[in-house]
């Protein structure tokens, strides 16, 4: 049995503190030995005008994570065809490292309330532990998902923090350091970032 892996996707445009806290959260407080950043790439359909290159975001998660041993970030995603399915990602990460990793998926609980309309949700499903944390968010969650064994409930903080939150009020000028790992305020401030 190798080490047990959750996967945290996400665009991290910027990655903050909230993301942080609860990547922290889900390694010291489940079984999980390893936590994964996947920076998602911008599609090359959806160009927005708002998000960093990946390797920027790449690199601010790279920086905030450099202190912990148990967060580590990942570009799996910008190697893998276009658009990104979570699917085709768990595959191509098996047949990578095989059985020396049991890969998880994390995702808030509003993520869970759309998950029937992820492509084959019922093979991830089938295949792979689903860590779900609290976020507040509208909806509820479908009664196949409720207490199936494959979903697994952290209790982790709820963190109200987001990164279109940062960027606006950083581009307002207010100041958003509290909000984000020292070294990815350096790199943010640095690169003259979202003003």
């Amino acid at each position: 049995m190798g080490k047990k892996v959750g996967l945290y996707f996400g665009t991290f445009n910027p990655i903050h503190v909230g993301h942080m806290v609860i990547a922290n959260y889900m390694v010291e407080f489940s079984d999980l030995d390893e936590v994964w950043f996947v920076v998602t790439p911008q599609s090359p359909f959806k160009v927005k005008k708002t998000l960093l290159d990946n390797h920027h975001r790449y690199q601010m998660v790279f920086e905030a994570t450099k202190d912990f041993s148990k967060l580590k970030p990942s570009k799996i995603e910008f190697e893998l065809p276009q658009p990104n399915y979570t699917i085709n990602t768990l595959v191509h990460l098996e047949e990578t490292y095989g059985t020396d990793h049991l890969f998880c998926l994390i995702m808030g609980e509003d993520n869970l309330k759309g998950f029937h309309k992820w492509k084959n949700y019922e093979a991830i499903l089938n295949n792979y532990q689903l860590y779900v944390y609290p976020r507040i968010s509208e909806g509820s969650i479908a009664h196949q998902f409720k207490d199936h064994p494959k979903i697994q409930r952290i209790d982790a903080p709820i963190m109200e923090i987001s990164s279109t939150f940062i960027r606006k009020n950083h581009r307002l000028g207010k100041d958003v350091r509290p909000m984000l790992p020292e070294a990815v305020w350096k790199y943010m401030d640095e690169m003259n970032f979202y003003r």
